[in-house]
């Protein structure tokens, strides 16, 4: 067991996974010499060689095509989108050849690619380096998605992400990449190291896709969230005093419904954060799913904690960011109902 951040967890379960399958292989822009702009490659190269940690050029929908040919092949390609901003180029090969090819070839070919991308804020990126547009993957058949909050979760979940023999993208919380962040942007900040979920087993293990994780148990609301904004809603919770209870999504895409609904039908009362607008975010089907499953145990209707339906603002950074106050109204909104 070793003290990680979670940008080390990652390196740890590329290393491992590159070490067990002679398959597996990572590329994008800079992952190679430099090791990534986060440094989540480090080594890889020296360690691996060129063929299996190399650089690509300034090219998001060359480097996903390369990679689903690479997977139709029978390699297990890790991809790394420098910022989930950069997507969009790749979008159409991630969206038409990468989530289709099992179902357009009637089962003779699969994709087992994994797309690593930093999203989220909290980080003074403005609007080209702070996007979370996990709702664009969601809303896709063929894909699923994946968002860590910890460094045991990271390392866990990107091991069972290289495995799956279907495309996941693996979103990951940059803002949380050296330590947990509560949302309280002007104290102090903690690192991995003070935190529970830092100590990670050097060697090989997975966490399940499409399985939730009760971060903090509680009686009074339930709150979902993912990535950062797990942390912020614990911080919400412990600041308020109100008994909530915080779920980890950990998978978006299969999300882990059962746990939801036991949860929602326990409490009476959802919550849900997350960073992206508001407008046809991930929450929205999450609300429509709460709804569906829990309508005659609702005892208030459905809160959203999101950012807002704007460009991500650089100045005004900390008005948009959901933190804890904005989930405290919105708890005791529901609560008080």
């Amino acid at each position: 067991m070793a003290t990680m951040t979670m940008i080390q967890a990652l390196n740890s379960a590329l290393d491992n996974m590159m070490e067990r399958d002679p398959n597996v292989l990572t590329f994008g822009e800079d992952v190679g010499y430099f090791g990534g702009v986060f440094k989540v490659t480090e080594h890889l190269q020296k360690k691996y060689g060129a063929k299996r940690c190399f650089d690509a050029p300034i090219n998001e929908n060359g480097i996903a095509g390369v990679a689903v040919g690479m997977a139709a092949y029978g390699l297990r390609p890790v991809i790394e989108i420098q910022f989930a901003d950069y997507m969009y180029p790749a979008y159409d090969q991630l969206v038409s050849e990468a989530a289709r090819l099992r179902y357009r070839s009637a089962g003779d070919f699969t994709a087992p690619l994994t797309v690593r991308m930093p999203y989220g804020g909290g980080i003074r990126g403005g609007q080209t380096h702070s996007q979370s547009p996990e709702a664009l993957f969601t809303h896709v058949a063929g894909l699923k998605t994946v968002i860590p909050s910890t460094p045991y979760d990271a390392k866990g979940l990107l091991i069972s992400a290289i495995e799956e023999d279907d495309p996941v993208i693996f979103m990951e919380p940059k803002r949380i990449y050296n330590g947990p962040f509560d949302g309280f942007h002007d104290r102090q900040v903690s690192p991995w190291s003070k935190h529970p979920a830092s100590d990670v087993p050097e060697g090989y293990y997975k966490i399940p896709l499409g399985k939730a994780n009760i971060v903090r148990p509680g009686e009074a609301v339930t709150v979902l969230a993912y990535g950062t904004m797990v942390h912020v809603a614990k911080a919400a919770a412990e600041e308020s005093g109100i008994d909530a209870e915080v779920i980890d999504l950990r998978t978006l895409l299969p999300v882990d419904i059962d746990t939801i609904v036991a949860s929602v039908e326990k409490t009476g009362r959802c919550v849900i954060v997350h960073e992206a607008t508001r407008t046809s975010g991930y929450g929205a089907e999450l609300s429509a799913l709460v709804q569906e499953h829990c309508f005659y145990k609702l005892e208030a209707p459905i809160q959203r904690v999101t950012g807002y339906d704007t460009p991500y603002p650089h100045s005004l950074e900390w008005e948009y960011f959901p933190t804890p106050p904005r989930i405290i109204k919105a708890m005791r909104a529901v609560v008080d109902a």
